[in-house]
């Protein structure tokens, strides 16, 4: 019988069974109230064949930092193409590809990619299964892993630092022995809530990045922390430190500054694309009115936090009391979410998009669809986007567990500074020291808020953080 080591019990958690890739080993894990199964497979063949899962983590760590910067990037791209009166030499008169909507549906069949790696696992274990089993009986074939922990795996499992592990009050919410889980049967359907959230919260800042820069766009998105820190507070009685609270004050005045070098210095290549979108007053004109459609987008972005905040509290609930893994919780929203927003696209192009006023604008499902056919460049780049939003997925949920709250932080930074970096290298915004003070302000934020960085004050420093949502959602675009 095969022995886990005890760096080895920390990457992989499950409440049920591991696969096993050689004939006759049984790995003997403990579950020390794992809030949910991870999709630990990957690791695990890896560990065990060829290539040592510690190896692999900085590829998976690069393909998830290059797919999500490419989702912010190709989308900026796709909004920066013209699809009317691309002829005419005045830029305020020409129109760009202006259809959140349609962007959101995208990165719902990107999601719904998942699938496609779980079937691919399933049949592989299936075909291993049949392998391993062939030439073995009895005790010898593949087993389920037992779900009582010995005392020696709960000596093992108190070493791990996982506030998730050793909280009473996640352990409370875990269901009894024999309860049927939340997402057992019909009930998989209440994953089209965290869904709905992601469809309000994406098309919001799809939208607000048609008036914003990439950048501006990226560093905005870092709100997040500070609804996440609050809704967890309210609904699932996480605890907050005096420090974590004055680091969420640092974050929204990160975004305000940010917000504010955008609107004070706009970039007139931005300002010159977005004068042809419809949904801009014309009558608005010179700086006021550019420094007004950066407000207006950094609000929509910023409030399209509190969506994606819910959907990450509402997954860590549904999830605590079930067993599943999570890139099947990524499919299944795929799944909903491309369900739900294919009939609010008829809704409102019923409702709005065949009206005189909507004509042409983004509830109009038919003219959205044909600059979606007929112009190359936003087809080949939505082909993209859903590509890399499946990738992203994919690579964030594979590397999440195996990596500490710095290297997470890190990663969401260098995609921001990447962002940027590429966007001030193709033109499509100027450099800002204000903005720079701002992201500065909104990065130390989130460090200090995660406990990547200690206080600066002795009385504010704490010998602990607790994760507000232990299984660090990824964002999924």
């Amino acid at each position: 019988m095969a022995v886990i080591s005890h760096s080895f019990r920390r990457d992989l958690i499950s409440d049920k069974h591991v696969v096993s890739p050689d004939a006759a080993v049984r790995l003997e894990l403990c579950s020390f109230n794992a809030p949910r199964p991870f999709i630990t497979y990957i690791t695990t063949k890896m560990a065990t064949s060829i290539i040592p899962a510690r190896a692999i983590i900085p590829f998976l760590v690069a393909m998830m930092l290059f797919t999500g910067v490419c989702n912010t990037l190709l989308t900026k791209y796709q909004d920066n193409q013209c699809v009317r009166d691309c002829d005419n030499p005045d830029p305020a008169k020409r129109r760009h590809f202006e259809q959140p909507v349609i962007q959101t549906l995208q990165m719902f069949v990107g999601e719904m990619g998942c699938w496609l790696v779980v079937g691919l696992l399933s049949l592989y274990r299936r075909y291993t299964g049949r392998s391993t089993t062939a030439g073995t009986t009895g005790a010898a074939a593949y087993q389920p892993l037992p779900t009582t922990a010995t005392a020696a795996d709960e000596a093992d499992a108190a070493s791990i630092h996982s506030t998730t592990a050793l909280n009473p009050a996640a352990a409370a919410a875990k269901p009894h022995a024999g309860a049927p889980p939340v997402l057992g049967g019909w009930r998989v359907t209440l994953l089209a809530l965290p869904a709905i959230c992601d469809i309000l919260g994406t098309t919001l800042m799809n939208a607000g990045l048609l008036l914003v820069a990439a950048s501006i766009y990226q560093m905005t998105r870092g709100a997040l922390v500070l609804f996440v820190g609050l809704f967890s507070v309210v609904f699932l009685r996480r605890h907050l430190h005096l420090f974590q609270w004055l680091s969420l004050l640092g974050v929204v005045l990160g975004v305000a500054i940010v917000g504010l070098a955008g609107a004070i210095q706009p970039d007139k290549k931005h300002a010159d694309a977005v004068a042809g979108h419809g949904d801009v007053d014309d009558s608005a004109a010179g700086v006021g009115a550019d420094a007004l459609r950066v407000i207006v987008g950094v609000f929509m972005i910023a409030g399209a936090q509190v969506f994606t905040a819910t959907q990450f509290v509402l997954e860590e609930w549904i999830l605590e009391r079930s067993a599943i893994e999570p890139i099947r919780v990524v499919g299944w929203e795929g799944l909903f979410g491309f369900i739900v927003t294919l009939l609010g696209m008829l809704v409102l192009h019923a409702a709005i998009g065949r009206t005189e006023a909507g004509r042409g604008g983004p509830f109009d499902m038919v003219e959205g669809w044909r600059q979606f056919w007929e112009y190359r460049a936003v087809f080949v780049s939505s082909i993209l986007i859903m590509i890399s939003i499946g990738g992203f997925n994919f690579f964030g949920l594979s590397v999440t567990r195996s990596v500490s709250a710095t290297s997470r932080s890190t990663i969401d930074t260098c995609r921001t500074l990447f962002i940027w970096i590429v966007s001030l290298g193709l033109g499509w915004e100027t450099f800002k020291w204000l903005q720079v003070l701002g992201f500065a302000l909104l990065v130390y934020s989130t460090f200090l808020f995660n406990g990547v960085v200690q206080p600066p004050f002795a009385f504010l420093r704490v010998p602990e953080v607790e994760e507000l949502l232990p299984e660090e959602p990824i964002e999924h675009n």
